[in-house]
């Protein structure tokens, strides 16, 4: 990679699906290459929500600096558009140390918005048009994806029926400039990235990723998830809060309010996390100039995963990286 004052800045990404053991490779790369973390992830950035996103304590991010993790409260809203800012701002903080930013997380739009640098400009501020859509996926949200299907099918195809705020985008998009948002998507992607970067994504075998998804909720409940999600609630949060609808709290509020078990939550966790897990994967494998790294290929030894990642990162340009 280029060193930090060339042109193309330096930019490291590792991703890769829930659970697989990206946050503790990661803290050993930034010390690595003298790197600061840039959590891309919807769920962290908020403060309170410690146990159900798995976050980090400060205590064990061995010094590292660490970005947007406990920087808005659960009430405020959080969008790509919002991500993308504040990412910006904390890689040109970094980038001003004389260190290397590493975007860490599994949330794939998110990634790409940096990464390509794309314009989101029609998500700054509200509309009437947003409100009327916020009201159909409030009272029928399968009426608002089928208007999605029949307005833009290749949207409705890449976006998961429960993502309202997703679907809302698409229709507003639609709706304000009369193009497709999965045609403006694809030219996105399309773009050069102004960065000089290396996208790493982590992957293991199917039964080990998801005996550890199934492990990490068990700890999850032994930590305190339930009196976590009933002191969110205490404070007004509610299921169609944008916080609440993360893994590991939507479905915990069907529990508080007598609708099923402690256990029918937990297991609606593991399975909504592993479904989840496979949509990280299906985005992965679309996005170009990426270096997987299987887990297995190196005996799941991070040590031998950091020293493949090093070499990679040191070797000169191929013209795929900033392309």
């Amino acid at each position: 990679m280029n060193a930090v004052s060339s042109e193309k800045k330096p930019l490291i990404v590792l991703t890769g699906p829930t659970a697989v053991g990206k946050t503790q490779l990661s803290l050993s790369l930034a010390e690595a290459v003298r790197g600061s973390v840039i959590s891309c992830d919807s769920i962290q950035v908020y403060k309170g929500l410690d146990i159900g996103s798995d976050k980090l304590p400060e205590s064990e991010r061995r010094g590292i600096p660490h970005y947007l993790i406990d920087v808005l409260e659960p009430e405020e809203d959080f969008n790509v558009w919002r991500f993308q800012q504040m990412a910006k701002e904390a890689m040109a903080h970094i980038w001003s140390e004389g260190r290397i930013p590493i975007l860490v997380g599994g949330t794939g739009f998110y990634i790409q918005a940096v990464l390509r640098d794309i314009d989101f400009t029609e998500e700054d501020g509200r509309s009437g048009i947003r409100e009327q859509l916020e009201k159909l996926g409030q009272t029928d949200p399968k009426a608002l994806y089928r208007k999605l299907q029949e307005t833009d099918p290749a949207s409705a195809e890449a976006i998961h029926p429960n993502n309202i705020r997703r679907i809302i985008r698409a229709l507003e998009f639609h709706e304000r400039t009369g193009q497709l948002i999965s045609g403006h998507n694809e030219e996105q992607k399309a773009k050069s990235s102004p960065y000089d970067f290396r996208y790493f994504v982590l992957d293991d075998d199917r039964s080990i990723l998801y005996d550890r998804i199934n492990r990490r909720v068990s700890r999850m409940f032994e930590r305190g998830l339930e009196d976590e999600v009933r002191g969110l609630a205490a404070r007004g949060l509610t299921e169609h809060s944008p916080s609440m609808k993360a893994l590991g709290y939507r479905e915990m509020f069907p529990y508080l309010e007598g609708r099923c078990t402690l256990e029918e939550a937990a297991e609606q966790i593991r399975t909504d996390t592993r479904h989840f897990a496979k949509r990280q994967l299906t985005w992965f494998r679309r996005e170009k100039d990426v270096i997987w790294i299987e887990k297995g290929d190196f005996d799941r030894d991070d040590g031998r995963i950091l020293d493949f990642m090093l070499k990679e990162i040191s070797r000169p340009d191929d013209g795929k990286s900033g392309r």
